[in-house]
């Protein structure tokens, strides 16, 4: 298993995106969720070939934490078979991986910045 992970799960609503993508932070499974909307998903199921308007989650996580994800995701999740395909990390930048090792390992929030992006976690620019 790699030192982190990339987990990838897809739910139909909004709704259950974000309920999911909070609760996994806040449980500390994940440094950050990514809910990617406007994905359309093709499968088979009971025999039919089905098409599906669903929202991507792309959950950033360390590797020793991905059972507690899976078993955390199956129980939220709406879907009768929800997917859950881990990914593994082989690099990154520095700094990003030292805050997702901080994020779902720090046992309470250290006081800080007001509520918000993480410090050190760099805004995103503006596209102008």
């Amino acid at each position: 298993m790699s030192e982190r992970v990339v987990t990838l799960t897809t739910v139909a609503t909004a709704e259950d995106a974000e309920r999911i993508a909070r609760s996994l932070v806040e449980r500390r499974l994940a440094a950050c969720v990514n809910v990617v909307p406007g994905v359309v998903s093709v499968y088979r199921w009971k025999g039919e070939v089905c098409r599906d308007e669903e929202r991507l989650l792309v959950v950033k996580t360390r590797g020793e934490k991905l059972e507690a994800l899976r078993q955390a995701i199956v129980e939220l999740h709406p879907y009768e078979l929800p997917e859950v395909l881990a990914l593994p990390v082989e690099a990154g930048h520095g700094p990003y991986l030292a805050w997702l090792d901080e994020c779902v390992t720090a046992p309470t929030p250290r006081p800080g910045p007001a509520p918000g992006r993480p410090r050190g976690r760099p805004r995103p620019r503006s596209r102008r």
